[in-house]
């Protein structure tokens, strides 16, 4: 049975485990890892290390950062798979790239719980799939609370699709080149109003627009390009897209991206990678679950996504998909930097999260055996210095 508890906010705590795995460095044998306001205060070998006698104890066969989804739609896709909780994609319009993650994201949403008693502790989430532009991302932590307390990054990186989920959306567009020709048009206005917002003139500026002011904000590489595009063509046109207008690019899903690593390192594209049991169909057809093994090996940081699922229970948990990438070549230590990380690279938040490392936020998950076998259960997890969940069957 797995439990909420919420007296420990702030609390002082020590976590011993037999193995700690920081992410960064070799595992740790024997280690002690104190918590303190939120922080990890120190990390080290328990022979190293002494536990002041006014902290609380947690023992673990195994720990490891906070997992991190890289891509996801909890929060604004719900748990009960009807019209009132699905918020992930509006479609009056391919184009609405003004649309906020946080004004629909529910931090108490089940899923959110779901993958938070799972071992995630931050998530990558908004608009999904499904339009040219369906709106903006944000980073929040899965710790219960208000919106406002959880969120990371309110804007993150503005999501947007080419290929065949856009035409099942909307009448138009309905092809591939009238997809590519409707971002390019949009984004072209978008520098049109940059140019006229920059006017030293304030009377000849133009009414402030909200569509455009996102835009532009992408034009200026403020935020990234999240596209996702699985098929090699739509890759392509993706890329193409990213140097005409200069964009920080980054590929989500990627499905085909094996047959093209030569282009998306020139392009200097990131990537989010799929789920490794996502199903082979549609544009996913082609896709490998040795993706993550040949990106890896080709020098391309790979993060892992829960991504979308259009069925109960709705989402995916990473730390599942990430441990399948190693029964196709995938090593244990990239295995886990794909879910943590490498996202908090990508996402930009790796001062705070991704790795045990004093002075960072205090974001740990701890099991009772190989974090990547399936039989091992998520014991306890711990979110900015306050245990979040404890799973009674590892007592």
């Amino acid at each position: 049975m797995l439990q909420i508890l919420i007296g420990y906010a702030q609390a002082q705590i020590a976590v011993k485990a037999e193995t700690l795995y920081t992410a960064t460095t070799s595992p740790i044998q024997n280690a002690v890892v104190l918590i303190e306001g939120g922080k990890i205060k120190a990390v080290g070998k328990a022979a190293d290390i002494t536990i002041p006698p006014n902290y609380k104890v947690i023992q673990a066969k195994t720990a490891t950062p906070g997992l991190i989804d890289a891509r996801t739609l909890i929060g604004i896709s719900g748990i009960l798979n009807i019209s009132i909780d699905q918020d992930q994609l509006e479609k009056s319009s391919p184009v609405q790239p003004e649309l906020r993650a946080m004004d629909a994201y529910n931090p108490n949403e089940a899923l959110v719980k779901y993958a938070r008693d799972c071992g995630v502790t931050t998530i990558h989430t908004g608009h999904g799939i499904g339009a040219l532009f369906s709106g903006q991302t944000m980073i929040a932590k899965t710790k219960p609370g208000t919106t406002d307390n959880v969120i990371i990054k309110p804007l993150s990186m503005l999501a947007m699709t080419l290929g065949p989920s856009v035409s099942g959306n909307y009448s138009s567009p309905g092809t591939k080149a009238k997809e590519v020709s409707m971002i390019r048009a949009e984004l072209i206005k978008a520098q049109d109003y940059q140019k006229k917002m920059s006017n030293k003139d304030s009377s000849k500026r133009p009414a402030f627009d909200m569509k455009m002011d996102v835009l532009s904000q992408l034009l200026k590489g403020e935020i990234k390009a999240l596209i996702t595009a699985n098929s090699s063509v739509d890759i392509m046109n993706a890329i193409r897209i990213a140097k005409e207008f200069n964009l920080k690019l980054v590929l989500d899903g990627a499905a085909e991206a094996y047959l093209l690593i030569d282009e998306i390192k020139k392009a200097k594209a990131e990537i989010i990678l799929h789920a490794t049991m996502a199903r082979n169909e549609d544009d996913m057809l082609n896709m490998t679950r040795e993706s993550a093994a040949l990106l890896t090996k080709a020098g391309i940081p790979v993060s892992i996504e829960s991504g979308q699922e259009a069925y109960v229970p709705k989402t995916r948990i990473v730390l599942y998909e990430a441990a399948l990438t190693l029964a196709f070549g995938q090593t244990f230590e990239e295995a886990l930097k794909s879910i943590t990380i490498n996202p908090a690279k990508l996402l930009g938040i790796d001062q705070r999260v991704g790795s045990i490392e004093t002075g960072k936020d205090a974001d740990m998950v701890m099991y009772d055996g190989d974090p990547f076998e399936y039989t091992t259960h998520v014991c306890n997890v711990i979110i900015d210095g306050q245990v979040v969940t404890e799973n009674e069957s590892c007592k």
